[in-house]
């Protein structure tokens, strides 16, 4: 069972996943990077451009969703690094300092809220620059348009857009653009209105994004 909650940093959701004997939920590209906690172990889940489907036995897990663009000045790492991968905390971070993290949250009631803390303690004022470049691409914003409000050229936003997201910023687009389709999708609004509403040129454009990004057709995926 997935559960989640907004976290008290700005932006982030906290949630916990607990396992009920169903097929394992795929994780679609959303713009975010987690920080999770496994069975004694903190991972980091870098930006992905296609869906993620956990392998192995299904096991609790606890994780902080960051907010777009945030997550790179918590762990000091830039997203283009962790683009498509998970990796221990420890290989990017002292060795000494996770265990006594992992200590810390072994020992508290409730691994989730033990995350969030961490978080709160580490993370770096929001960069306003990148927050309405989100905000506008979210909102369906041309990239151009987008950069040129925010004053930057083309090789500074993709340079600052591969920091911060791990991509591009039309990549990024594409990301969000998918999100705000599937929640219009899963309200009940039909495929081709949706597909008008998000931006997309028609709802054969809207499938095939949805297969590329999800490996699934629209069908199926909402269907889970």
């Amino acid at each position: 069972m997935y559960e989640e909650r907004p976290s008290r940093l700005t932006g982030a959701v906290v949630w916990t996943s607990t396992p009920t004997g169903g097929a394992p939920r795929p994780v679609l590209p959303d713009g975010c990077m987690d920080l999770l906690w496994n069975e004694g172990r903190l991972i980091v889940a870098g930006p992905d451009t296609r869906a993620y489907v956990p392998d192995g036995p299904a096991t609790p897990w606890a994780g902080v969703r960051f907010h777009p663009g945030t997550a790179p000045a918590l762990l000091g790492v830039p997203a283009h690094e962790l683009r498509d991968r998970r990796v221990e905390l420890t290989d990017l971070w002292p060795a000494a300092e996770v265990r006594r993290l992992c200590a810390g949250i072994e020992a508290a009631g409730h691994p989730a809220t033990a995350l969030e803390e961490l978080a709160l303690e580490r993370a770096a004022p929001p960069d306003p620059v990148l927050r309405r470049l989100v905000t506008a691409l979210a909102r369906g914003r041309p990239v151009a348009a987008v950069a040129e409000e925010l004053g930057l050229g083309p090789r500074q936003l993709h340079r600052r857009s591969l920091h911060a997201f791990g991509y591009g910023p039309k990549t990024l687009t594409r990301v969000l653009r998918l999100q705000r389709a599937l929640a219009l999708a899963r309200r009940g609004v039909p495929y081709a209105d949706t597909a008008t509403r998000a931006g997309y040129a028609d709802q054969a454009h809207f499938a095939r994004d949805v297969k590329e990004l999800s490996g699934m057709t629209l069908t199926v995926l909402l269907g889970r």
